[in-house]
């Protein structure tokens, strides 16, 4: 969401960034997300509000998504943190 740090720089922003992994995070909230897709677009709202709601990944990977949507990749990419999703059926949660 927003611009990345060299697209920030390529377009001549002074900009400062931090990475800080989820280790070191004890709450897991959810502070960002890029998404490099063709529709990306589509799911991109579902993670502002997930970020504006100060939603862990485990409650992003415990929600509803409908099937064979983008959006649906949000919750599989939070279900990494506590799955292995290659083992999860097509529509599993």
């Amino acid at each position: 969401m927003g611009v990345t740090e060299a697209d920030a720089k390529r377009n001549g922003l002074d900009t400062e960034s931090r990475t800080l992994t989820l280790d070191n995070v004890g709450s897991g909230r959810l502070l960002g997300v890029q998404a490099v897709a063709p529709e990306a677009g589509e799911l991109i709202q579902t993670a502002a509000l997930a970020i504006r709601h100060r939603m862990t990944v485990q409650e992003l990977a415990d929600q509803l998504f409908p099937y064979l949507t983008m959006v649906e990749g949000l919750k599989l990419a939070a279900q990494t943190f506590s799955k292995d999703v290659k083992l999860l059926s097509c529509c599993a949660g």
